[in-house]
């Protein structure tokens, strides 16, 4: 894996820490405590930009076909069998959700901004960067 790719993965992975850190226990807390959950959209941002870099990154590396979008970085993975179609469009629903939090598009739903942030992102975006690297590997011969 390049470094570039690497570094990426380390960038994420940072960020995943920091957020874990600061996510508040339940939804009264988030919702009361409007520094906490101003971070926590923060790091919703940077977490699901970082992932899209990665996928242009590794799409890049393999010579696959370019995304015209970022959505469309998912799906290529998904075609190429790096990734599943589920967890395709997972990020996707991320990628989603992260240009309504950035770009102010309508109302942000907080109840599922929290979950997602609890619950859904740390799992789908730990699952990308593995599949990503068991990619590497099998085609390294090294499983």
């Amino acid at each position: 894996m390049n470094t570039r790719v690497k570094d990426k993965i380390e960038e994420i992975e940072t960020y995943l820490s920091e957020l874990t850190d600061i996510i508040p226990e339940d939804f009264k807390e988030y919702k009361k405590n409007t520094l906490k959950k101003a971070a926590c959209e923060r790091y919703f941002e940077k977490i699901v930009e970082a992932g899209v870099d990665l996928a242009f990154l590794f799409i890049r590396e393999k010579k696959f076909k370019s995304p015209e979008e970022d959505k469309e970085a998912f799906d290529i993975l998904a075609k190429e069998k790096i990734i599943s179609e589920y967890l395709a469009e997972r990020l996707k629903d991320a990628k989603s959700m992260r240009n309504i939090l950035a770009h102010k598009y309508g109302k942000v739903n907080d109840k599922i901004v929290f979950t997602s942030v609890k619950e859904e992102l740390e799992k789908d975006i730990k699952e990308f960067i593995s599949k990503l690297q068991e990619q590497k590997k099998s085609k390294n011969g090294k499983q």
